[in-house]
């Protein structure tokens, strides 16, 4: 019999060994995560606190640079414009996604995912043809005499917003997909059958069932949108500046290393409370399968 399938009582001096020996898988990969990630990010948190000398004078600085507030302030508002088109266009999907037949999913999951193939570079650059003043965007309006002159798409946080929703809608659509998929559709058959319409049907029995889904994609979109580099550096034009782009001026431009791990502690510090007030909502340990 194998010992490690069979059930154990909990407990027990069998259950203890048990966990030992998972234990001992586990430590390496601890080990190697101390080492790679965990090492490094203490190292910033104590250059901030350390260079150029001893004391709290970079983040006395932070508090008091006024360009540092504005740029912060256009960080949040875009990820927080990127978060809510890329939601409720993943929603959009999602919900088509449940609803289809298994070929018409199986060609939205296709075009879902084939933007993976291509690095975020060439996807960034892709949209400075398309948005550009002779992009194909700005070309199709004007022969249709929509607009007389160019829009300005790009160099501009329109620009980034677009590609940066862009990117992110598939990491909005995979946990509302499988939030949807997981609901039982004969709740939606039993509201129908009592008197119900389909918008009463959806508004009271499927939307509320999904928030679970909405508080995860939404967890995802933004955090990941706090450290959004590429895209607003190629679509923002140096004109919108997020706080990666800032650290990376700060650190590779100017080698203010003080200034510079001062904002990334600040960023991984706002990604930490951004995880506690969403975990209030969510169950973070199921969201990424820990549960």
């Amino acid at each position: 019999m194998n010992t490690l399938s069979s059930p154990v009582p909990v407990g027990t001096a069998a259950h203890k060994t048990r966990l030992d020996r998972y234990w001992l898988l586990v430590w390496p990969l601890l080990a190697l995560l101390a080492v790679l990630y965990v090492f490094p990010l203490l190292r910033v948190l104590w250059l901030s606190f350390t260079v150029p000398e001893p004391g709290l004078q970079n983040y006395v600085r932070f508090i008091a640079n006024d360009s540092i507030h504005r740029m912060l302030l256009t960080t949040l508002r875009i990820c927080s414009i990127t978060t809510v088109f890329s939601v409720t266009i993943g929603y959009l999907i999602a919900f088509a996604m449940v609803h289809v037949g298994p070929r018409q999913r199986m060609a939205l999951f296709f075009g879902l995912l084939v933007p993976f193939w291509a690095s975020v570079l060439v996807r960034a650059f892709s949209w400075l043809f398309l948005l550009g003043e002779q992009g194909l965007v700005n070309t199709m309006l004007m022969s249709l005499g929509l607009i007389d002159h160019p829009l300005a798409l790009m160099r501009n946080q329109i620009g980034v917003v677009i590609g940066m929703v862009h990117f992110m809608i598939p990491y909005a659509v995979l946990p509302l997909y499988s939030n949807m998929k997981g609901i039982d559709p004969q709740l939606a058959c039993a509201s129908q059958g009592l008197g119900a319409g389909a918008f009463l049907t959806f508004r009271k029995v499927f939307f509320p069932q999904t928030l679970p889904g909405i508080y995860g994609a939404a967890i995802l979109v933004f955090i990941f949108s706090l450290g959004f580099y590429v895209t607003p550096v190629i679509l923002g034009g140096g004109r919108t500046v997020m706080i990666a782009e800032y650290i990376s001026i700060q650190i590779l431009q100017l080698v203010d290393w003080g200034n510079g791990t001062v904002l990334a502690s600040v960023l991984l510090v706002s990604i930490l409370l951004a995880l506690a007030v969403f975990s209030r909502f969510v169950n973070l340990r199921e969201l990424f399968g820990a549960k």
